[in-house]
Formats: structure tokens, C-alpha cells, sequence
């Protein structure tokens, strides 16, 4: 999987530089983390997840780049879309990691920064054709793999209840849209780092488990970033970066779920060369770097307090006492006779 991964970020990427538009590489490579969704032991219903999530994918970037023209309501619109996505996936039954990660990130990335209206049509069909890359392989990738992996046994699933569903979507909608206001206000490069670095946090299974994840991938960034600037030191070709970028993202997928703290080195690795890969990165590194690192120290911050928010029992337990009161009013008032 870690090297279906690999073709599925790094085909599309090689496609542009060879057409002289890395932009567009770039682009269609992000749409092409959709395989990370490729999760299903059954043929029909996994490539049906993955064509799903592949449209939630362009639709995400889309509707994200519409909504970018609109600088201090977008940390609003964030906000409201990533309450409706992890509130969705829940339903959808695919909350499963990487769950709402790859929906915000896309939605991040497209929302931060002001778009050209006439380039937005372009771009989404970059990301689609990233997607039908995605789908294209995962559709092979399963055929060949089918017969081995049908005799896998189901593992059970844990379902949340749906005031805790509740709960856990408008936490993660108000501290993504904070973090993106907060990114806007201080004028950032990247804004759409301290988000996306929020979310990553935010991805832990318990309250230790987000702090731990914080530490981890703070440290991991900084280590991460010394590696890119020794490797952009180099005075590496755009073709080398687009090589680099195959083999950091088969090395994070086969990492990510054995060591996290050593995959976020590399993760940070790979951000920073699918952040801008071109010559001027090669040239002015260090600003880049050191903008990344402050995003991921900001980012991290959020993310701590989102999680703690996310795994507090008092709070759940409060909220959930509230919905249940004010679904019991409305039935009330629902049935209730109408007076004259």
C-alpha cells in the first residue's frame, strides 16, 4: 500500500513536470491522496468508498475556492464545512482514520488565500484528475490484492452516539475556524498550515494521546525541516524534488502507522516540497522554513485545546444533557394541541 501510495502522488506530479506545469502536478497529486481511503475488504464496496470520497474531494476543493474571495468570512465557512464533513463521515460510517483529515486539509489549502474566479474552474479539474488517477490504481491495486485480502476478518467498530457525533463536529468546525482567523489576522504566508497542523493534532484517540501527538509532531517538524533545508542545500532540479516527493510519501505511509514521531519528520519533509516546487524554493529556502515552523508551533497549540475539548466528560456530558432536553421540548411543542 505504501508504494500504491507513492505512484498515486507521484504519477501526477512527474505528468506536470513534463508538460511544464508543476502547479498543476501539485494539484492533482493532493487529489490523489484519496487512496489513503482505500480501506474496505469488499471489491464493490471499497471502490465505492473511494469514488465517494474522491468526489467529497473535488467538492471540497471547489466549494473552498469559491469561498476564499471572501477573506474574513472564510475562518466562518471553514468552520461550518468541517462541522459538516465530520458529521457526515460519521453517518457515512467512514470516520475511520484518516477520517475528516484529507477533506480539511484540501478545504484548508483552496480556502486560505484568494483565487483567481478564472482559474478555479482549472484547478478543480486538476484535483479530479488526481482523483481518477487515484482511482484508476486503487481499481488495480484491488484486483490484484482481492483474493488475499477477502479472507481477512472484520474488525469491530466502535460508534459514538449521535449527541457525541454532535458534540465532537462543532468542536472541531470552532477551533479550525479560530485557527484560521488567527492565521489571517497575523498576516501569515501560509495560513493554511496552522489549520491543517490543528487537525493533525486533533486526530488522537484520547487526551494524552493529542498531547502526545503535539509534542511529537513539533519536535518531528523541527527535525523534518533541518533534513529539507540540507536537502534544498543541495541545489537539487525540480525533476530530483518530484523524485523526492515519491519516496517521502511511500516512506511516511509505511511509517505513519508504525511510528508516528518518526513519520512526521518526514511528513514535514514532504509538505515543504509539495508546498512550492520549484526553483525559487531551491534559491530562498530559509523564509519558507522558518514560516513553516512557526505555523506547526501555532497549529500544534490548537490543536492541544481542541482535543482536550474533544475527549472532556464533563463538557460531553453537559451538552449531551441539553440536546436531549431541547429534543424532548421540541416534541413537546410538536405535539402539543393548537389553542384557539
Amino acid at each position: 500500500m505504501p508504494v500504491v501510495a507513492g505512484l498515486c502522488v507521484g504519477i501526477p506530479l512527474l505528468f506536470g513536470l513534463e508538460t511544464g506545469n508543476i502547479g498543476a502536478g501539485k494539484l492533482a497529486s493532493v487529489g490523489a491522496l484519496v487512496i489513503l481511503y482505500l480501506q474496505s475488504s469488499n471489491l464493490v464496496n471499497r471502490m465505492v468508498v473511494l469514488m465517494v470520497c474522491g468526489f467529497g474531494f473535488i467538492a471540497s476543493y471547489a466549494l473552498a475556492a469559491l469561498f476564499s474571495q471572501w477573506l474574513w468570512i472564510s475562518p466562518l465557512l471553514l468552520g461550518l464545512y468541517v462541522f459538516a464533513v465530520h458529521y457526515a463521515l460519521f453517518r457515512l460510517n467512514l470516520n475511520k482514520p484518516p477520517g475528516n483529515f484529507f477533506f480539511t486539509m484540501i478545504a484548508c489549502m483552496a480556502i486560505a488565500v484568494p483565487q483567481n474566479p478564472g482559474h478555479i474552474a482549472e484547478n478543480v479539474g486538476y484535483v479530479a484528475f488526481g482523483v481518477i488517477t487515484a482511482c484508476i490504481i486503487g481499481l488495480v491495486y484491488s484486483l490484484i490484492t482481492f483474493k488475499k485480502e477477502q479472507s481477512t476478518a472484520n474488525k469491530a467498530v466502535f460508534y459514538p452516539n449521535k449527541y457525541v457525533n454532535i458534540t465532537e463536529s462543532v468542536i472541531f468546525g470552532i477551533v479550525t475556524a479560530i485557527s484560521l482567523l488567527t492565521a489571517k489576522w497575523f498576516g501569515l504566508p501560509n495560513p493554511y498550515w496552522i489549520p491543517i497542523s490543528c487537525m493533525a493534532v486533533m486526530q488522537g484517540i484520547s487526551t494524552s494521546h493529542v498531547f502526545t501527538r503535539a509534542v511529537q509532531r513539533i519536535l518531528g517538524t523541527v527535525l523534518g525541516l533541518g533534513l529539507a533545508w540540507c536537502v534544498l542545500g543541495l541545489n537539487l532540479s525540480v525533476w530530483s524534488i518530484c523524485i523526492c516527493i515519491l519516496l517521502l510519501q511511500v516512506i511516511v505511509e509505511f511509517l505513519v502507522v508504525r511510528n508516528y514521531a518518526l513519520a512526521v519528520v518526514f511528513i514535514s519533509m514532504l509538505t515543504i516540497f509539495l508546498a512550492e516546487p520549484n526553483i525559487s524554493l531551491m534559491h530562498h529556502p530559509d523564509r519558507l522554513i522558518s514560516a513553516r515552523l512557526l505555523d506547526t508551533l501555532i497549529g500544534s497549540s490548537f490543536g492541544a485545546v481542541g482535543g482536550w475539548l474533544l475527549y472532556h466528560e464533563r463538557l460531553h456530558f453537559f451538552t449531551k444533557r441539553q440536546m436531549k432536553k431541547s429534543e424532548l421540548l421540541l416534541r413537546k411543542f410538536k405535539h402539543e394541541p393548537t389553542r384557539n
